[in-house]
């Protein structure tokens, strides 16, 4: 028998590199080196389909690509009347996006073009906002909180759940720490299922964010001198280290007199890529700008000047190929097709 000639493997990788996220989920089964490599941060991020921030406004979705250059592109979100709501907030939730509306919020992959509506608990004239999404054993979860209008003081938590499709009070046995109890939009972040909650500042620039998808780091700016520093927990988190373990270092740091202000009315959205920091914000006009920073210095600063509407809500995105979880409904709809 003829030994099959196969190819380089820097040639698959390359290969695979251009086939369409979509494609890559039905491809992870062809055998375990392609699977592995679907799960490799660096895959992912060379990708060519790769987008780094997701930017919503009243009207459009756009995502933003950083390499080679600074792409933006609309992106589809094909659910029967959101275009009558008005959107609330975007969160990036590790593997999920949760973009908020008047009604409820989606969960979203939207690498992989995959989204699931969640309305929001029916209670009268109590807002809800929803704040994560975090997961015990596969089975995901959502907090929200609800504020009674009028009355801030006297809010609560509820849990949503998957797998059911239901919503319950917040409480014991829930698998969701207690610390999240006050968690709100902006102010958290999900890495492992577990939310990491940050005390809310007004002027200063601080923000949590996930660092080489196991660790930590957090973006400090000071309103007054600009400085930028990025700070990183030196040890991998997960439900085994106690708070008490977690240790932070200095990771970059960058002090130039060009440096922009990076909060007006929001918290920026960033990411780390190697010893670059890029960050997604406002300018005081509403203008979204793209900040590319390192070796102490501002390297590159670009005006998205494709999307038009000021104010966007942004976030930023780590591309997955974990699919939307399902629940009850879905899963019977199928059984009965």
């Amino acid at each position: 028998m003829v030994d099959e000639e196969k190819l380089p493997w820097e040639l698959v990788d390359e290969i695979l590199s251009r086939v369409p996220p979509t494609s890559l989920f039905r491809f992870r089964t062809v055998c375990k080196r392609w699977n592995v490599l679907f799960y490799d941060k660096t895959f992912m991020n060379n990708h060519k389909k790769t987008f780094r921030f997701i930017l919503a406004t009243e009207s459009k979705i756009y995502s933003v690509s950083i390499d080679p250059k600074i792409e933006v592109c609309d992106l589809t979100l094909d659910f029967p009347g959101l275009e009558y709501q008005e959107p609330q907030y975007l969160v990036d939730c590790d593997k999920f996006l949760l973009y908020g509306l008047d009604k409820g919020a989606v969960v979203w992959n939207p690498w992989l073009r995959q989204s699931r509506w969640i309305e929001s608990s029916e209670i009268k004239q109590t807002p809800m906002q929803f704040s994560g999404i975090g997961y015990v054993d596969r089975n995901y979860k959502i907090l929200a909180s609800c504020s009674p209008t009028g009355l801030p003081n006297k809010s609560w938590c509820k849990i949503y759940d998957f797998a059911s499709d239901a919503w319950k009070d917040y409480g014991s046995g829930d698998g969701i720490e207690e610390r999240s109890s006050y968690v709100t939009f902006g102010d958290s972040v999900s890495l492992n299922g577990i939310y990491h909650v940050r005390r809310r500042t007004l002027k200063d620039a601080l923000v949590l964010g996930v660092f080489k998808g196991d660790r930590l780091s957090l973006l400090k700016q000071c309103h007054k001198t600009k400085k930028i520093e990025i700070w990183v927990t030196k040890y991998k988190v997960n439900t085994n280290l106690a708070r008490e373990d977690v240790k932070w270092i200095n990771f970059m740091e960058v002090s130039s007199p060009n440096l922009p202000s990076l909060v007006y009315y929001s918290q920026p959205s960033y990411f780390i890529e190697d010893k670059r920091l890029v960050v997604c914000s406002w300018d005081k006009i509403g203008r979204a700008w793209i900040y590319v920073l390192g070796e102490n210095k501002l390297i590159s600063k670009s005006h998205i000047d494709y999307v038009v509407d000021p104010w966007p809500f942004h976030c930023s995105f780590i591309p997955s190929l974990v699919p939307v979880p399902r629940g009850q409904r879905e899963e019977l709809a199928e059984l009965q097709v």
